[in-house]
């Protein structure tokens, strides 16, 4: 492990920081990640309806399609977004993704064709994954050092509110369903035919909101030094921490670039210095989907069902799990700048370790009720306070600036494979391990992550992107 020493650089001690403008703005960003987590939960509470809709209940490959095609365009998405970001800056992606959240969330209710589902479900997905790599990127790129671990961890903070939010209007529109309904009842109810729907088209509202803001936030300093158009990049700093914050944060910028290039540079990205960041933010993206925590968001309706609760009973209990995720990512965001991203790390693979062991054990000896419930919100409670956020301030922080586009793209696009894998699979697990031999799989994955974490990843905390850059390229 590469232990980072901290440099007095003093930039904030020097400076008075624009506090209002700077999460104003950081906000705004974040409202990809509010999108994010409603695009990506909304689905789960819909599931139990859109598949009587379009008969899928007797076919797990198609259900595993409907739940994970989006993952494909949150890939494609995330592929792309290297070289959107170096060619047209972070601002410009953060507006297509916006556009791409509205017409999704109108059109994914719309139609009553399966194919066309499948179409703006692609379409959304696709403007998650240029939120989840722009979003914390530019966040990162905006924020002073002593304050970036939260400020990128409200990203984090907005998914979870954005997941919250889709299990609140899930459980609101969907009508309660007749104990012991048939699959034929289900499709000829309001749920079956119209409350799917609303669950799609509630999204529109913060979708349009997102994409009138957007327009109205700064580009990146850092991607306008990289430009070459410093006047700019030195007005946005000033305004971030005032003239000496700006002179000093520039010039410091300005030595980590090397020429002025909106290319993404491969040579450099597979060079010796940078090779091994990018393996460790390859890693750290795959580990924070194949934990296994995301299923239980996906996936609610077989979990719960599995341990006993019924559709009714499912729709809440889904609700109660994004409460205990809001409120642990709360506290990650009070502890991050303090315990530092490698503790929180190596708690939460370690803690997710023994829970999914206890929680597969539980499905073994058929557990029902409380006892899998308390599980999961235990479950739940640790990814949120650390693997869920911290995951994404590292990536926003690991990588040098001449490359941080290129290298976030191929870290973000790596999660959304290893998503993909995890998500479209899991039925199929389930179907052949059943649910307790699946949840020691991932019990097995979370010890492998903690020992990866304990040998490989360096603490951040305190220190300006230049100066993990200087510390880890030179």
């Amino acid at each position: 492990m590469v232990v980072l020493p901290q440099l007095n650089y003093n930039i904030v001690g020097k400076s008075n920081f624009n506090r209002q403008f700077i999460i104003g703005i950081t906000l705004v960003s974040a409202m990809g990640g509010l999108l994010f987590g409603y695009d990506w939960v909304v689905i789960g509470g819909a599931k139990p309806f859109y598949e009587r809709y379009f008969d899928l209940t007797s076919s797990p490959y198609l259900q595993g399609w409907a739940m994970s095609c989006a993952l494909l365009g949150c890939l494609v998405g995330a592929m792309v977004s290297g070289y959107l970001t170096d060619r047209f800056g972070r601002k410009r992606p953060l507006i297509l993704a916006a556009f791409l959240f509205t017409i999704a969330a109108i059109g994914t209710g719309t139609f009553n064709s399966f194919n066309l589902f499948i179409l703006f479900r692609l379409l959304g997905g696709l403007g998650i994954g240029l939120a989840s790599a722009v979003s914390p990127m530019y966040i990162a790129e905006i924020s002073p050092a002593s304050m970036r671990g939260r400020l990128v961890s409200v990203n984090q903070l907005t998914i979870v509110i954005g997941i919250l939010a889709a299990q609140i209007v899930n459980y609101l529109i969907a009508e309660k369903v007749p104990e012991g309904a048939s699959d034929l009842m289900i499709l000829h109810s309001w749920n079956g035919q119209m409350g799917w729907r609303w669950m799609f088209w509630a999204g529109t509202v913060p979708a349009l909101a997102f994409f009138i803001l957007s327009f109205f936030i700064p580009e990146s300093p850092r991607f306008l030094t990289k430009a070459g158009k410093w006047p700019e990049a030195i007005r946005i700093l000033e305004r971030i921490g005032g003239r000496q914050y700006a002179l000093e944060a520039e010039t410091e910028i300005a030595g980590t670039l090397h020429g002025n290039s909106s290319k993404i540079d491969w040579k450099s990205l597979s060079s010796q210095k940078i090779r091994p960041l990018l393996v460790l933010g390859i890693v750290l993206a795959v580990f924070q989907q194949w934990c296994g925590i995301n299923v239980i968001f996906n996936y609610a309706e077989e979990i719960f069902s599995s341990a006993g609760y019924s559709v009714n009973d499912m729709l809440f209990n889904i609700v109660i799990t994004g409460a205990v995720n809001l409120i642990f990512c709360l506290i990650a965001m009070r502890m991050v700048d303090g315990w530092g991203r490698r503790k929180l790390m190596l708690l939460g693979s370690l803690g997710l370790a023994m829970i999914f062991f206890t929680l597969g054990t539980s499905y073994f000896f058929e557990l029902k009720g409380v006892a899998i419930l308390a599980l999961v919100l235990l479950a739940i409670a640790i990814y949120s306070m650390t693997l869920a956020p911290i995951t994404w301030v590292i990536l926003s922080e690991i990588f040098p600036n001449s490359v941080r586009g290129a290298a976030m793209a191929i870290a973000t696009t790596s999660l959304w494979i290893a998503c993909f894998i995890l998500t479209y699979t899991f039925p199929i697990l389930n179907k052949m391990l059943n649910a307790s031999g699946t949840f020691w799989l991932y019990a097995a994955i979370c010890l492998a992550g903690f020992l990866f974490i304990l040998k490989k990843l360096p603490e951040t905390k305190g220190l300006s992107l230049e100066e993990i850059e200087k510390l880890n390229v030179n």
